[in-house]
């Protein structure tokens, strides 16, 4: 497995931001129960957010974006992704 950071901007229109986020944070909670998200949640200032996906590579990530009803209702009009290894903290791998 491996881990992505992803960022994403959100659209500008905060209505369709506030109908589409319940459904959006129903699909995040079954991948996190899953363990394909281990970390989630908006920037302070609401434009956007950051993601930790733990997947087995760029396609399966692409897959879960792309399904997420943020990405289907048009809400994330950016998306950038990167592989990312934590070398401090809960999800550094232990070193022997």
């Amino acid at each position: 497995m491996a881990l992505f950071a992803v960022v994403w901007r959100y659209t500008d229109d905060v209505a369709l931001l506030d109908e589409v986020r319940p459904r959006h944070r129903e699909y995040l909670g079954g991948m996190v129960e899953r363990g394909v998200v281990r970390q989630a949640g908006p920037f302070g200032d609401g434009s956007g957010g950051l993601l930790l996906y733990d997947v087995e590579d760029e396609h399966e990530l692409a897959t879960w974006i792309a399904e997420d009803p943020f990405t289907v209702s048009g809400v994330i009009v950016e998306s950038r992704w990167w592989p990312w290894t934590p070398v401090v903290g809960p999800l550094a791998e232990p070193r022997g």
